[in-house]
């Protein structure tokens, strides 16, 4: 007998809830066909939030714990179009990290993002890791895409 994804989730220890659809004139996700694409999400929820330069404000590890945060986001902007119980498979990532200069790996943070995403599902992933300045000084943002069952 296979756990259900939210069941993982609870042993990761999140409390699975899907995010609502819409949020300031955009939706969370969208979807296409059985793919499901989810817009960025940042490394806030609830009281919990990673903001600053990665590599000035912000060490390695708590930027990597940040993407991981931001992959349940994802998750949870799954949801809010279907449930996350169908994920067939992350198909590809894509990691953003709010750098300081000199900062490189950006690599090294987003792993966060695929070692939580590699406890959930079988197949491996696509992945880009780019450092940039992300809007509100959010240390870490990450989108997704995911094929669903039929």
């Amino acid at each position: 007998m296979t756990t259900c994804l939210t069941e993982k989730l609870k042993e990761l220890g999140y409390d699975y809830e899907p995010a609502g659809l819409k949020v300031h004139g955009f939706h969370q996700a969208v979807r296409t066909g059985n793919l499901i694409f989810t817009s960025g999400q940042v490394s806030a929820l609830g009281d919990v939030k990673f903001q600053g330069k990665v590599g000035q404000e912000v060490d390695l590890e708590t930027a990597y714990k940040a993407a991981e945060l931001c992959a349940y986001r994802c998750l949870q902007a799954v949801g809010a179009i279907d449930d996350v119980n169908k994920i067939k498979r992350v198909v590809k990532v894509l990691g953003m990290v709010n750098v300081a200069e000199g900062f490189h790996n950006t690599s090294g943070v987003i792993n966060g993002a695929t070692d939580f995403f590699n406890k959930l599902f079988d197949d491996n992933h696509a992945r880009s890791a780019v450092g940039m300045v992300i809007p509100n000084d959010w240390a870490v943002e990450v989108e997704i895409v995911v094929e669903m069952e039929d």
